[in-house]
């Protein structure tokens, strides 16, 4: 059965707490899940934003304020797996060796941060290596990967197809206090240039596009390989 990692952005699933949209995730990964085995790594998004910005504020140093973030991105996934219910294993991993071992009751299995100084994507991207995942998908809150900041730069050009290098040379240079905010991080870059494991970028505005980028095989986004096959077809 196809083993598939998704990094699902914490700006997609948990904007904030009261406009949220884990119920419609929660629907379309119960229908993913029938067809491969399923990992999902929660991010932090806003709510984690704004407990960094507070200890900041407080004096806390960067390593103080990622703790803070990694405990977000563990509500948002408690939140997740009590909105899945019996579909997923009903506890948070906290490292990649109790992702593995939950997965072998065949439910979904659901963590968030793991490492300071390291974004859930990076966590993803070593989940990914770890299982031997067939595909690494990016549920973020852009629709793939631009040469610069769509939302900063108006001439940003949409990336159809990327390697693994031309990822890295276009993250080099990224933030990496607590609480960044890009597409990925070089550490996720690096980890997937390392394993081949081919990596989707895509809109996770809308759970939809998970579904038919998983079930029916077409998507609007970046895909990141080493090769022209499509993954998502094999």
């Amino acid at each position: 059965m196809k083993k598939i990692v998704i990094s699902l952005g914490g700006s997609v699933l948990v904007p904030s707490l009261e406009s949220n949209n884990i119920s419609r995730y929660v629907s379309v990964l119960k229908k993913i899940a029938g067809g491969c085995r399923i990992f999902i790594v929660v991010g932090g998004g806003g709510e984690a934003r704004r407990y960094i910005r507070v200890a900041r504020d407080l004096g806390a140093g960067e390593a103080a304020a990622d703790e803070l973030g990694i405990m977000v991105t563990r509500l948002n996934a408690r939140l997740l797996i009590a909105g899945l219910g019996d579909a997923a294993y009903p506890r948070v991993a906290e490292n990649y060796t109790e992702a593995r071992e939950f997965a072998e009751t065949g439910k979904i299995v659901v963590m968030g941060g793991i490492t300071p100084a390291q974004t859930t994507d990076a966590v993803s991207a070593v989940l990914a290596e770890s299982v031997g995942a067939d595909l690494l998908i990016n549920a973020t809150s852009v629709n793939g990967i631009y040469s610069a900041d769509p939302k900063k730069d108006a001439g940003a050009v949409k990336h159809e197809r990327l390697t693994p290098q031309e990822l890295l040379d276009i993250i080099t240079g990224s933030r990496m206090d607590a609480g960044a905010n890009t597409v990925l991080d070089i550490v996720a870059g690096k980890v997937i240039e390392r394993s081949g494991i081919p990596l989707l970028v895509l809109d996770g505005r809308d759970p939809e596009n998970l579904y038919r980028a998983i079930v029916e095989g077409t998507y609007t986004g970046t895909l990141v390989s080493k090769d022209s096959s499509n993954p998502l077809l094999s």
